[in-house]
């Protein structure tokens, strides 16, 4: 069979079939796409780090940064940057791409801005399909860059290989992100704006309830001080980082994430499939009698379901 055209561009490192692909993966249901079926077959690996924390805490600024160090180290990078969903277009705010703007003229590095349409859990429903396509592209490391919601942001979890919880000194951010339980899902910890009034103290806080965290078998989190927008403290930060990578390489950790990873998005394509196929318009239509009939207490919930089930009101 001819490979189609959008292919051989994107194989041969083509932006903007790389980028028309991605639009292909916002776009589409779970119905088979054979371009994507193509694409996602030639996933090498690339590193996934995770960057989630409290709005205004400097996270597109410590992202912009990082990417900056890593090319400086010869990696090719792509980054996620999922922004509050457009209420006109349904479409991302670019808020995140628009403070990336040193970055964007890199060929190496592609940024993508993703709109999260509903999702509440920090990142947009197809963020991880996007970050494979970045993969197969090529890229080396790939930032996951989340909403900013606080305590729905937990999706980043399992999604990324290193997950970086960013906390800021001012308006007791700090205080409200241990409530939040952000302090349970962060591999390193990254004090950001560390030259603002209060920063000692948040220090003190933030270690103090890290030291209370049961070490995961050989990590323990790190806390670093960062001043992003002036490059303070971000090479200590990314030493981390690798750190990190190590650790999960050597330990398996990094293997078993990723296949827990596959057969998760696996289990959700399968549903995603399965309420495809059972919601036809006839289902839809019975659906509205039979939730009416429950209403009235003619129906229990379990009726009708069976009802459901059986494609018939009689």
């Amino acid at each position: 069979m001819k490979k189609d055209p959008i292919l051989q561009r994107f194989f041969a490192g083509d932006r903007l079939a790389l980028s028309k692909i991605i639009s292909r993966v916002e776009n589409n249901s779970s119905s088979y796409d054979p371009i994507l079926d193509q694409v996602l077959k030639k996933v090498r690996g690339a590193y996934r780090i995770g960057v989630t924390g409290p709005p205004g805490a400097g996270k597109s600024t410590l992202v912009d940064g990082l990417v900056r160090l890593f090319r400086r180290q010869g990696n090719k990078i792509g980054v996620i940057a999922v922004d509050p969903t457009s209420p006109f277009t349904g479409g991302a705010l670019l808020g995140d791409r628009i403070r990336m703007q040193s970055i964007q003229d890199d060929p190496e590095v592609f940024i993508r801005s993703m709109a999260t349409r509903g999702s509440l859990g920090g990142l947009a429903h197809r963020t991880l399909e996007v970050a494979d396509v970045m993969d197969a592209f090529g890229k080396d490391i790939i930032f996951l860059e989340t909403v900013g919601v606080g305590q729905s942001e937990l999706d980043v979890v399992e999604a990324a290989d290193t997950v970086l919880v960013v906390l800021v000194p001012e308006s007791g951010d700090s205080v409200q992100a241990m409530k939040a339980g952000l302090m349970e899902i962060g591999d390193i910890f990254v004090l950001n704006k560390s030259d603002h009034e209060n920063a000692a103290r948040a220090f003190v806080e933030i270690s103090s309830v890290l030291e209370l965290r049961e070490e995961t078998e050989g990590w323990k989190p790190r806390l670093v001080q960062t001043v992003a927008d002036r490059g303070k403290g971000l090479e200590e930060l990314a030493q981390l980082i690798l750190e990190h990578r190590h650790y999960m390489e050597a330990s398996g950790k990094l293997q078993a994430k990723r296949k827990r990873r596959v057969r998760e998005r696996l289990r959700n394509r399968v549903k995603m499939r399965l309420l495809e196929q059972f919601w036809t318009p006839e289902k839809e239509q019975l659906f509205e009698k039979l939730a009416d009939e429950v209403f009235a207490g003619q129906l229990t919930y379990q009726q009708a379901i069976e009802r459901l089930e059986e494609g018939s009101s009689f």
